[in-house]
């Protein structure tokens, strides 16, 4: 059988994602060729034909995608910083956003040896395992409440200390337990956060609706409560100097400063935007 320009795989798999609506279909329709052929994505101009198994087998994954099922999913791992984490049903998959929200936490640890990181609302893990990897000197707590996520967390912590990563400290826990993190009080150079911050009553895309747990999406009062959970949390766990860096909704950004203002512990207050321009995150130091 003769081999088939991939260029026009990649094409037609575009056109096909576009119209189911895919949000990225061009970029979606590289990474599944590219998790096809096991190489990178810009690596694709380097195989310019494919075999028609390749065509047939990047069809079918085209075809799961075109279904909305998100692309994380069918190749079975997500990216945050400089490594990869694995995600599937009952976790909650890693947007490129919080890789800024990495980089601002990574940014205050600069200057500092041997830091103390809390990741509340840790998820498949993927915060606390990222620094970790960045800065092998930290000491790094990772906390959730949901026992699927938490498994998600251990799989991936065990490959990580496999790979030579420090091995963070996986915790079961609610964040809104006052309790929580006691022995750690005034002692954190880093707090990262991103919670469940999603109002009820809002329309989501399939990937998000389908697919992710509610209960790692969606919150009360609007979607702030667990946010207030994670500003008092942070209050109490950070030394002097130390940070907060807690994700939120697009039309969060005015609360969740307000929030964080109401502390008087925390100054240096600021809101940062995502990679299309819309509020994402606030940040906060510790006074002292």
């Amino acid at each position: 059988m003769r081999r088939q320009p991939l260029r026009l795989a990649v094409l037609e798999a575009t056109r096909i994602l576009e119209d189911a609506g895919v949000e990225s279909p061009r970029t979606d329709a590289e990474l599944l060729a590219a998790h096809v052929l096991g190489v990178e994505r810009t690596e694709l101009p380097l195989v310019p034909l494919v075999d028609p198994q390749v065509v047939d087998a990047l069809g079918q994954l085209v075809t799961q995608r075109a279904k909305r099922i998100p692309l994380q999913h069918i190749t079975g791992w997500a990216a945050i910083g400089a490594i990869t984490v694995d995600v599937g049903p009952g976790v909650f998959v890693p947007r490129p956003e919080t890789d800024l929200l990495l980089s601002w936490g990574l940014d205050l640890l600069s200057a500092r040896e041997f830091p103390v990181v809390v990741d509340l609302c840790t998820g498949s893990g993927a915060l606390a395992l990222a620094v970790a990897h960045a800065r092998p000197d930290a000491q790094v707590y990772a906390v959730d409440n949901d026992t699927t996520a938490l498994a998600w967390a251990r799989r991936n912590a065990d490959a990580r200390a496999s790979a030579g990563d420090n091995p963070i400290r996986l915790y079961s826990g609610d964040i809104t337990d006052g309790r929580l993190f006691v022995e750690l009080d005034g002692l954190v150079d880093l707090v990262l956060c991103n919670p469940p911050y999603v109002s009820r009553n809002k329309t989501l895309p399939p990937e998000v609706a389908d697919h992710d747990p509610g209960h790692a999406v969606f919150a009360d009062d609007g979607g702030l409560a667990l946010i207030k959970s994670a500003v008092s949390l942070a209050a109490r766990l950070l030394k002097p100097g130390g940070g907060v860096a807690i994700e939120h909704d697009d039309d969060h950004a005015q609360p969740v400063t307000t929030l964080l203002s109401q502390r008087k512990v925390l100054s240096e207050i600021a809101d940062h935007t995502d990679l299309a321009g819309r509020p994402r995150f606030v940040t906060a130091r510790r006074t002292g």
